[in-house]
């Protein structure tokens, strides 16, 4: 389709919207954008918003390619439309709905109960924010079908989002995604959906969910003793202005802590963000604020939840005293080895528990995994894959606990999603662990690389916005998924992964293998001298991502600076290869 003929075709749909029962204001946007920014309105209605690996996200504004109350009510009714076909024999579904500080959440979060409401259903909606990982226990604890959260997660102020949940607490996957979107594509007409039902079928819910919920974090606690000695452990938290203000504090506390020092400034709920660009925990200036805060009180441990808190950044010491910032892949290792070491110690390994992580995250963790006899599972990007993958092994197999690279991370299995409220209050436990053995949790880390290899993982995202950019980002996957590299920093590829095609290429045998993931437009490139480089597109932002991981045996702490240039080197020249 040619430029003009997408202009036609876009302003067909944005006369709809003006011809049809939407309110003023959005119609006054509309007709400015049709006058004055073309560019604008292209981006707003050339296509609609489609699930990805988090649900519903975008710009919020006018236009079916946004965030509005159109889009949500559509993806809403939909939504309630499949779950009355999917749970027909039941006399009564029920769903649950929280949201995050983002403006316009509530407004979202509220409409969408009116919508549930209005199909019959017992809505369960939280009185005010909440963290995501408390409505998944919310779903489950209800033993409800469904819910939702409004949250964009850790996105730019600009953006909000839709996740929808099933009803093992878990976001919703193949088939039910598709199968979602195929109901609201029926959708012709924002008539067709059922706003403003009865306010008798919606409960309000609140603290008591919250003290069940933290009562049950409380009780992954492994080191209660430990703790209690260590409870003036000096810990600055901070919510980046999100959901976790109330309940990272709680959790904390009923470990036992007692000494947590906040960042008044980003206690406030403010869905603009207003002390850091980007509500991000994986970005340095996202924890400035918490930095200085730390410096100030001497304190012994930095956490940082994103808005919807399921996801968690840290700062802790290096052997200068020096606060540093570990990375996704380092947090998750530590928690995965305090995990597996205490299970052990403590008896609970039968041979019937597992760890998961996902395809792009650390081989570290399988290198513990394979030291402690446990099970390891690898699963696509995406928390809704180990919380599938939790649901399938229910009854049979034990659920130890693991993540991804992304700042992500569950331990237990009475939530379905990462959890950063459970995961401050465990990294909070092991730092005390570590100090009970007399080092720090750099200096833990430190033993990991020296017992399992120092593992440098980089990621680079190559952003490419708009409607030319998602086309520039399928033919970088396109070239290479047909012009594939034969080596990268002097190492050959000697193994292939294509999930889209479900295939496994061993290089130099010729023998190919299946998948048995489902399909996912991910590549990865193993390398001869161990390096793993994948790629793949964002399922949530205008963004190509990609992960590299090297590795190389630390024969002594007095080697670390000298090995980790030498695996910064290896990344350089990796990156260098591929072009980027």
């Amino acid at each position: 389709m040619d430029s003009k003929d997408l202009l036609n075709e876009v302003k067909s749909k944005a006369r709809k919207w003006l011809d049809g029962n939407y309110d003023a204001e959005t119609k006054a946007e509309i007709r400015k954008m049709m006058q004055d920014d073309e560019e604008g309105l292209i981006d707003a209605f050339y296509k609609d918003l489609e699930f990805g690996t988090g649900g519903l996200r975008g710009i919020m504004g006018p236009g079916t390619n946004r965030m509005n109350i159109y889009t949500v009510g559509m993806a809403t009714q939909g939504y309630s439309n499949y779950l009355k076909k999917e749970f027909s024999v039941l006399d009564q579904i029920s769903v649950c709905i929280a949201h995050d500080p983002r403006n316009n959440s509530r407004k979202f979060a509220e409409a969408a109960a009116g919508i549930f409401s209005g199909n019959g259903f017992k809505v369960y909606l939280f009185d005010s924010l909440r963290p995501t990982p408390e409505l998944s226990f919310a779903i489950r604890h209800f033993g409800a079908q469904g819910g939702i959260v409004i949250t964009a997660s850790h996105n730019p102020k600009e953006y909000n989002g839709f996740k929808a949940y099933w009803d093992d607490g878990g976001q919703v996957i193949s088939p039910h995604d598709t199968n979602i979107i195929d109901e609201v594509n029926k959708i012709k007409s924002i008539d067709e959906i059922r706003f403003n039902g009865p306010e008798k079928n919606i409960e309000i819910i609140g603290k008591e969910i919250d003290d069940i919920y933290t009562d049950k974090i409380k009780e992954l606690s492994l080191s209660p003793e430990i703790i209690e000695k260590f409870k003036d452990l000096k810990i600055v938290y901070t919510p980046i202005h999100g959901t976790g203000v109330k309940l990272v504090p709680m959790a904390l506390k009923k470990f036992g802590f007692r000494n947590i020092i906040n960042v008044p400034e980003q206690d406030i709920n403010d869905g603009n963000f207003p002390t850091v660009v980007s509500p991000n925990p994986e970005e340095p200036a996202a924890l400035k604020m918490a930095l200085d805060k730390a410096r100030v009180t001497n304190a012994d441990l930095v956490m940082a939840t994103d808005p919807d808190a399921d996801r968690v950044g840290i700062a802790v010491k290096d052997l200068n005293g020096d606060f540093i910032l570990l990375n996704g892949n380092q947090t998750g290792s530590i928690l995965v080895y305090y995990l597996l070491t205490l299970w052990s110690e403590k008896g609970k390994l039968t041979g019937k528990e597992y760890v998961c992580k996902t395809i792009v995250t650390t081989e570290l963790i399988a290198d513990m995994a394979g030291k402690f006899n446990v099970e390891l599972y690898n699963v696509l990007t995406g928390f809704k894959f180990i919380a599938d993958l939790i649901r399938s092994h229910e009854g049979s197999k034990t659920f130890i606990g693991g993540g991804e690279e992304s700042y992500g991370y569950l331990a237990g299995e009475f939530v379905r999603d990462k959890d950063a409220v459970m995961s401050c209050a465990l990294i909070a436990e092991a730092t005390a662990w570590a100090m009970n053995r007399g080092k720090s949790l750099y200096e833990l880390l430190m033993d990991i690389y020296i017992e399992f290899g120092f593992y440098k993982e980089s990621l680079t995202n190559v952003v490419k916005k708009g409607k030319s950019g998602a086309e520039e980002i399928q033919k970088m996957m396109d070239n290479l998924r047909d012009n594939p590299p034969l080596s990268l920093n002097h190492s050959d590829v000697i193994i292939r992964h294509d999930y889209l095609i479900q295939k496994t290429f061993n290089i130099k045998t010729g023998a190919e293998e299946v998948i048995r993931l489902p399909k996912s437009n991910v590549l990865q490139f193993i390398l001869e001298d161990g390096s793993k480089i994948s790629v793949r597109p964002s399922g949530t932002e205008p963004k190509i991502k990609f992960y590299f991981s090297v590795n190389k045996p630390l024969p002594s702490l007095e080697k670390y600076r000298e090995t980790e240039k030498e695996l910064e080197s290896r990344i350089e020249s990796i990156k260098k290869d591929l072009g980027i």
